[in-house]
């Protein structure tokens, strides 16, 4: 690690300087020396430093301002400082502003090469978790609700507007419409993406399991200290905590939960001693909660405090335009994963059978068949006769087509527009030849001829 990490040195005495870089060179450092604290923060600001080491009594610019400095403008730069005027006090203040390590001269080359070997571990940490902050970000941020309807423009829309703030935020929706999706995106682009995104599924564990998942434990241990054990709670401390299928909350917790959001304190299971909660919590739920109060199994002050934001998913089958979308993404997604060197697509006819179906399983299910038609059509175009028979199944297509329709309608002038649908189809499928329309749909051909003539179709 030592090799790619870059040391500035700043001290205002050039044999020190020249000392300490010949040390670090040595090590397989990057070194950057100078005497001048101004011009080395001027340096900061072209070039990327991994730690920096600065000299305490300086002329102009002392050590500490120069620590306050980075702090201020890079904060996640360790700073090692030395002095030759070393005490208690000025160690203790120089760390209270945020130095990573005090060193007095003259120091022994072990204790500053242990030193600056472990402020390069911290940076080289911070980075790889920058790296995979991005990542995440790039996995599931806002742009990965991947949609144009109106229904999904609308919960990016809830979505940009919640995250900024604090409040608690419910994402209801079916199974498989993708609510942890929208709650991590609520969370990375909130203030506190930086920190924890936790996940409880509520319907994983039962009674005091679920419990102690939660919210911790204590309890007696053989040296006489209590044993703690840190739940999610205390684990997504400054971030945020989605709790999955809230409605499987038994009735005791659903109290403690309520506590924690009202007043931002709870107790491990077996402690007595009230702890604060910095979280933001993300709820989401398959079922009726409203219902569910109305039973009396989901308490209804919760139900109020939960719901101060809510973010409904909309199933597949109502946002049937983004599944062209939703396919392309899918089957990008998984020729990247699996490094395929073939590019596969599907036929226009099959994207017409996979939005005409009604997706019971949502988006869960469609991303499901995609993979699968990937994996087993060896071929570059998957076509409609590779897809599920329960996708191609006539009465299937036909009655997603029907569930589209507006619920008030002139039914006669809605059948004739149903009518002429069909015999269009018929006549693609029989290759424009009226003798074999009418046989696909039971019909003479004269009867074929009328009907062409009443709808204005054009056939052969």
């Amino acid at each position: 690690m030592s090799e790619s990490a870059h040391i500035l040195i700043i001290d205002d005495e050039k044999n020190y300087l020249l000392v300490l870089q010949t040390l670090l060179e040595d090590e397989g450092y990057t070194v950057t020396a100078l005497s001048d604290p101004e011009t080395a923060l001027a340096f900061l600001q072209e070039s990327e430093v991994d730690v920096v080491v600065t000299d305490m009594k300086m002329p102009h610019i002392s050590g500490l301002e120069v620590l306050e400095q980075i702090k201020k403008h890079w904060q996640h730069i360790p700073v090692l400082i030395m002095t030759a005027f070393g005490s208690i006090e000025s160690a203790v203040e120089t760390m209270k502003y945020g130095a990573f390590d005090y060193i007095t001269k003259p120091f022994s080359n072990d204790e500053l090469l242990l030193s600056i070997h472990n402020a390069v571990e911290l940076a080289q940490a911070h980075r790889e978790y920058q790296l995979l902050q991005e990542a995440m970000q790039e996995r599931f941020g806002l742009h990965t609700i991947i949609g144009r309807s109106k229904a999904i423009s609308q919960v990016k829309v809830l979505v940009e507007r919640a995250a900024p703030g604090r409040t608690t935020v419910l994402v209801t929706g079916e199974s498989g419409t993708g609510k942890e999706l929208v709650a991590r995106a609520v969370h990375l682009a909130s203030p506190r993406k930086d920190k924890p995104f936790v996940v409880v599924d509520c319907a994983a564990l039962k009674g005091e399991a679920l419990e102690r998942e939660i919210f911790g434990s204590e309890t007696a241990s053989s040296a006489g200290a209590p044993a703690i054990r840190r739940g999610r709670l205390e684990q997504a401390e400054g971030g945020t905590l989605f709790l999955d299928d809230l409605s499987a909350l038994p009735q005791e917790i659903q109290v403690k939960l309520l506590r924690v959001l009202q007043d931002r304190k709870f107790e491990r299971v077996g402690g007595s001693t009230a702890i604060e909660a910095d979280v933001r919590f993300v709820m989401a739920t398959a079922s009726d909660l409203a219902a569910m109060v109305a039973e009396g199994s989901f308490r209804e002050d919760l139900f109020y405090r939960v719901g101060v934001v809510q973010i409904a998913m909309p199933p597949l089958r109502e946002r049937r335009e983004d599944i062209p979308l939703l396919v392309a993404n899918f089957v990008a997604k998984f020729t990247a994963d699996n490094d395929m060197k073939q590019q596969k697509s599907f036929s226009t006819q099959a994207l017409n059978y996979l939005t005409g179906y009604d997706w019971p399983g949502n988006i869960r299910q469609l991303e499901n068949v995609v993979e699968s038609c990937m994996v087993l059509v060896p071929g570059p175009v998957i076509e409609e006769e590779n897809l599920p028979p329960e996708i191609r199944d006539e009465e299937s297509q036909f009655k997603s087509a029907v569930d589209l329709l507006p619920v008030q309608l002139d039914l006669a002038d809605t059948l004739q527009k149903i009518e002429a649908a069909l015999i269009r189809r018929a006549l693609v499928r029989a290759d424009l030849v009226q003798v074999k329309a009418a046989e696909l749909l039971n019909i003479s051909k004269s009867l074929l001829q009328y009907k062409l003539k009443k709808y204005g179709i054009t056939g052969h």
